[in-house]
């Protein structure tokens, strides 16, 4: 296992021992192809690399129950318009996170998570419950082309 995904899978493993949640071998591994990627991965990919990485078939049905465990424990995040899952871009941190922003490019597919000030979600959240709207969930998805491609269009 690579330096890096140790690190990673280290840390919350030491948060699971004291709340007494486990983190898995087949949990910490979907974490590492996930950590391994640079774009995206639908639960179909990540089964697929699982088993060319680690010699070993993984049910899909399984893989949506460890992304619901990853997600719910803030390891990894869901993509909602495209159905795919990232790993979180804060995994390391010792620091609250502020709530999840992704510039998701249309042309390669990259993706970059940025957090959105608490000033900006208070406000966001405030315009949408004077039309007496409630918001349930709070991440942003935008849409664009990313430097790189803009780049290498030019």
């Amino acid at each position: 296992m690579p330096d890096k995904i140790r690190k990673i899978t280290k840390k919350p493993q030491e948060a699971y021992i004291v709340a007494g949640v486990k983190l898995t071998n087949k949990r910490k591994n979907v974490l590492t192809v996930l950590s391994n990627s640079k774009t995206p991965l639908s639960a179909y990919d990540i089964a697929d690399r699982y088993k060319t990485h680690f010699k070993e078939s993984l049910p899909v049905m399984s893989i949506y129950r460890m992304l619901d465990f990853l997600i719910n424990e803030k390891l990894v995040h869901k993509l909602e318009t495209s159905g795919q899952y990232i790993s979180c871009a804060h995994i390391m941190c010792d620091h609250q996170h502020e709530t999840p922003q992704f510039l998701i490019c249309d042309h390669c597919g990259h993706v970059k998570e940025i957090g959105i000030k608490k000033p900006v979600v208070n406000e966001i959240e405030r315009s949408a419950e004077e039309t007496g709207f409630t918001l349930t969930h709070r991440q942003l998805e935008l849409h664009g082309i990313c430097k790189n491609c803009l780049n290498r269009s030019a």
